[in-house]
């Protein structure tokens, strides 16, 4: 029997540039016998999976054997809640990884831009405009170009040689070729041939029917498509970390210290990372609730806003969960803690967007398995080019320039950058709505799906039961049926009685404190409860239980109870002295959103479905309530059974796409081809689930499915841009139709373009 355990392990690597970099890492590391490594550019980051008798320390050498730096993301030790090292450091209540930036190589690549921008515009312009050049300006030329080709463009020059040193060819070898092949032509024509010389000619003025132009200068090109490309880099590095600022604020919403109640009543202010689960904290007006837990004394509004995209603050008072990150908007709590370090939501929905960001949809697979030969090809159509120009009498000059057009022209980094770039950016604005993907296979199930099916309790109605209707009769009170019946259901804790409770409290305005206790309080299981009020002897329940105990008058509520049970309500009569009253009904209440939430859902071409365990009456009343048509509610359902609902929906074709929140929903979103599980549902039905509605609102369901359109729809837009525009620009180039430094510009730009298009996910409403 085979009991090999597979460990996982984050890597951060350096000095990849493009996407030709990522492939042949990710090749590599995936030969080791049993590994399994996805290598992500845009992050800089791989996630490998790996057999006992595979070490980390290979896997490092494996990736430095390549030229790239690389060493293992260490998270930090289970947080017990105590300085473990007694230093007293703070250790902040963030996810369990740290995370990198791209600021200390956006300021570098910021520095060797402004200083080879500099030197290279006077170049350019001495190039371009014959009426400013003097005699022997190209000596100038040569001057101020020399430091751009060699300084400016030492990163390019280095990865190059690093990776030739391993037989490989990057992004940065088309570059440096390119631009050491035009500076070298320019040493040669300075030297050895006429360049040197008054009048000479440049190479901006070249064209294939020119024919050869053997001392024409090239100083511009290598110049240029320097300066052009450290500025594609440059806002590239500044745009990828504008891409992950939504992660990075995430991290950062956490409290970093905290106020502790201590057993004596004092408070003492401490770093947020010695909090303990069953510790209890202070949290006042306008703090930031430390880590996750339930609140033990105070009420107050709490503003989730930053967690959920929910712009109304949610009330909470004793009993209720809060959860760390969020800001107290109103009075004084204290809060017992429940989770804390890795363990909180908070942490946890860091981890969720990571994981999405480090992962890959198969659309970038194809980019990458096309970028890891893509770069040999150019050189080789490069090696061509040259040749065919030479053999048609076109000149060395001539032809040399349309050789280092094609390799400029070809870098395949927007290729690299297409799909993390786009992933970056919306599951980070996800986050920021309260919306997490769990990967980027998840997105590619979204433009499939067309059927959602919706689980009632929980999803589409609150879960809570709510006092609905009161019906007296003839000759009692409503108010003292109230009061009576509440009085007497306070004393129990049935869900039922506490709506009965709570709704009979509202409406006569009274503190459930201040209704009066009842006396020979017995709850009969199934059936009801019985009491002495106010010296009246009471009974609230089912008609058969009031029955049985000799009650008269039932036949007067006969037609109200029946009325409520047809709307799926649950009746509850009242009675006392040995005569019936009245009759509340309570009932799982809908959600306000949820009628809008089935009209989003239909206007992305989605036919909803209504699931339940209840009965076909409760079923219709709500699925009426809501806009689902009759014939698409299954009723009736046995927990065990949702899986198979889904599956019946699946076999009559449909992709199926399924929004629930408890544990027995757990394995139909599993089943599901796209799981969406509500954030306030159970632990086990967000592990189910493919996406995660943080903020608890069903309308979040078709912004989740909107949203991840979005990014595929981002993500193919910047493919299609990618590919494309190699394939039209390289015959261009190819034929002579390219001046170099142009080709530099236009294949800057594309990256440039792809990291921007992807930006605009993050005005996603």
């Amino acid at each position: 029997m085979n009991t090999s355990h597979t460990s996982e392990v984050e890597l951060a690597i350096g000095g990849m540039t493009c996407a030709s970099c990522s492939a042949r890492i990710e090749k590599k590391l995936n030969r080791l016998e049993g590994v399994t490594a996805s290598v992500n550019l845009a992050t800089e980051k791989a996630k490998v999976a790996f057999p006992d008798g595979v070490e980390v320390g290979q896997l490092v050498a494996t990736v430095e054997r390549l030229g790239y730096s690389a060493h293992e993301i260490v998270p930090p030790p289970p947080d017990t809640g105590h300085d473990a090292d007694g230093d007293g450091a703070d250790r902040p209540l963030t996810a369990d990884r740290p995370v990198t930036t791209d600021l200390t190589e956006a300021d570098r690549l910021l520095q060797r831009l402004l200083v080879s921008a500099a030197l290279a515009l006077p170049v350019v312009v001495l190039a371009m405009v014959p009426s400013l050049q003097f005699e022997y300006w190209q000596w100038l030329s040569l001057t101020l170009a020399a430091p751009v080709v060699v300084w400016g463009g030492l990163p390019f020059h280095r990865a190059a040689f690093r990776n030739a040193r391993h037989g490989a060819a990057t992004m940065d070898t088309l570059v440096s070729l390119g631009t050491l092949a035009a500076f070298g032509w320019s040493l040669w024509a300075l030297f050895l041939g006429t360049a040197g010389e008054p009048g000479m000619r440049h190479g901006f003025e070249f064209t294939i029917a020119r024919g050869d132009s053997s001392s024409a200068l090239y100083l511009e090109v290598a110049a240029g498509v320097v300066t052009f490309i450290l500025l594609g880099r440059f806002l590239e590095a500044r745009s990828k970390r504008k891409a992950g600022a939504a992660l990075r604020a995430l991290l950062e919403l956490g409290a970093k210290e905290v106020s502790v109640l201590r057993p004596d009543g004092t408070e003492a202010r401490v770093p947020v990372g010695r909090l303990a689960v069953g510790d209890r904290f202070v949290v006042r007006p306008g703090e930031t609730v430390a880590t996750d837990g339930t609140v033990v004394e105070g009420a107050s509004a709490v503003d989730v806003s930053m967690l959920t995209g929910e712009s109304v603050p949610a009330d909470v008072s004793v009993g209720d969960a809060v959860t760390g990150a969020t800001v107290n908007a109103g009075g004084r709590l204290v809060v017992e803690a429940t989770r804390v370090g890795a363990d909180t939501q908070l942490a946890r929905m860091a981890r969720l967007v990571e994981d999405a960001q480090s992962g890959k949809a198969q659309v970038q697979r194809l980019a990458d398995r096309v970028a890891a030969v893509f770069v040999p090809v150019v050189i080789a159509l490069a090696v061509a080019t040259l040749g065919f120009w030479l053999g048609n009498g076109a000149g060395a000059a001539a032809a040399f320039t349309a050789a280092v057009a094609v390799l400029i022209i070809a870098c395949p980094c927007a290729l690299g950058l297409a799909t993390p770039t786009a992933l970056l950016v919306g599951t980070g604005r996800g986050a920021q709505l309260g919306i997490l993907i769990k990967g980027p296979e998840v997105l590619e199930s979204t433009r499939r799906v067309d059927t959602v099916v919706l689980d009632k309790t929980g999803t589409v109605t609150t879960g809570r039961m709510a006092l609905q209707e009161v019906y007296a009769a003839d000759t009692t009170d409503e108010k003292e049926l109230l009061r009576l019946a509440a009085a007497l259901e306070h004393a129990s804790e049935h869900p039922v009685a506490r709506a009965v409770t709570a709704g009979a409290a509202q409406r006569l305005g009274l503190a459930t404190g201040a209704l009066p206790a009842p006396r020979d309080f017995e709850n009969v299981p199934g059936s009801g409860v019985r009491g002495t009020v106010d010296g009246h002897a009471l009974l609230a329940g089912h008609a058969r239980f009031l029955a049985a105990a000799g009650v008269t008058g039932l036949d007067e509520l006969t037609a109200a109870r029946e009325r409520a049970e047809a709307a799926g309500r649950t009746a509850v009569l009242v009675a006392w002295d040995g005569m019936a009253r009245g009759l509340l009904t309570v009932a799982d209440t809908v959600r306000a959103e949820a009628p809008e939430a089935v009209r989003r859902l239909r206007g992305l071409g989605l036919a909803p479905v209504l699931l339940t365990g209840d009965n076909h009456a409760v079923a219709r009343s709500v699925a009426e309530a809501v806009g689902i048509a009759p014939d698409a509610v299954y009723a009736q359902v046995l927990p065990e059974d949702k899986a198979d609902v889904v599956r019946r929906l699946q076999s009559e074709g449909r992709v199926v796409a399924m929004v629930g929140d408890g544990v027995n929903d757990a394995a139909a979103l599993a089943t599901a081809d796209l799981g969406l599980a509500m954030g306030t549902g159970t632990d086990a039905a967000i592990e189910a689930g493919d996406l995660t509605l943080v903020r608890g609102d069903v309308r979040a369901a078709a912004d989740a499915i909107r949203l991840a359109r979005r990014t595929l729809a981002t993500i193919k837009g910047n493919l299609w841009w990618a590919f494309g525009y190699n394939v039209a620009a390289l015959p261009l180039a190819a034929a002579g139709l390219l001046n170099p430094m142009i080709a530099g510009a236009a294949m800057a730009f594309s990256s440039v373009f792809v990291v921007t298009n992807s930006l605009r996910l993050r005005s996603f409403t």
